[in-house]
């Protein structure tokens, strides 16, 4: 006998111990709950292909004081606005500025809502921004709004952030359409609570955020669960 049969000899011997029977009902389970997750987590990625998507700009937006005139920079791919001209509309802040608290070299993050005029999205009027406010000054660092109907529809929208940009990690942000009094998560077991703010234009939408020290990326989030005053689950 050679090589060849002793090899096809041990291919045809029974396994040692059985394979057992797959658990397919724990794998859809699991399935399912690795869909949602990137459903929660990636549902702005859409964007770019509807060209309205998750934007990373930077810019300076003056508020109430002219500030010194700006200094000479090379071109620069990124969307920028003298800090002495008018901020064009689309991205001066809609209703009051959230500040999260968290404090930063480059100001207090904050996050605030900013208008959306786009003939494909015809269903959002309005998205957010998380950013920095240094004295008078925004500087916006990362936008994001809904890309599937319409952007006040029951339930999660824009989540997005966990992400380090400039040195600094954007807190994971978004809003809920709906009577939200608590939004939590998990991470790693933990039961994590966004922090909330009611948006002054319309106080049917709240804006949530995460502080980086208890989720420091979006890929610690399981999905998130919202209720509401009385603590009812308003979410599946």
């Amino acid at each position: 006998m050679n090589d060849l049969d002793d090899f096809r000899a041990a291919l045809r011997q029974p396994p040692e111990e059985p394979f057992a029977e797959p658990d397919l009902a724990k794998i859809m389970a699991g399935g399912r709950r690795i869909r949602r997750r990137r459903r929660v987590l990636t549902g702005t990625a859409g964007v770019a292909a509807a060209a309205a998507v998750v934007l990373v700009v930077v810019f300076a937006t003056q508020l109430r004081q002219p500030a010194p005139a700006p200094v000479a920079q090379p071109p620069s791919p990124s969307l920028s606005v003298s800090a002495t001209s008018p901020a064009p509309a689309a991205e001066r802040p809609i209703g009051n500025v959230v500040g999260t608290g968290i404090r930063t070299p480059a100001g207090e993050i904050v996050i605030y809502a900013r208008a959306v005029d786009l003939p494909e999205l015809p269903g959002t009027r309005f998205g957010l921004v998380a950013g920095y406010r240094s004295g008078t000054s925004l500087q916006s660092v990362l936008a994001t709004n809904e890309t599937r109907g319409s952007d006040r529809s029951f339930g999660f929208h824009a989540t997005d952030g966990g992400d380090v940009i400039g040195n600094q990690v954007i807190p994971v942000f978004g809003y809920f359409a709906g009577p939200a009094a608590r939004i939590t998560t998990t991470v790693h077991g933990q039961t994590v609570e966004a922090n909330l703010a009611r948006w002054t234009e319309d106080p049917n939408v709240v804006i949530f955020w995460f502080h980086p020290d208890t989720v420091p990326d979006s890929a610690v989030l399981t999905p998130l669960i919202a209720y509401d005053a009385n603590g009812k689950r308003l979410t599946k």
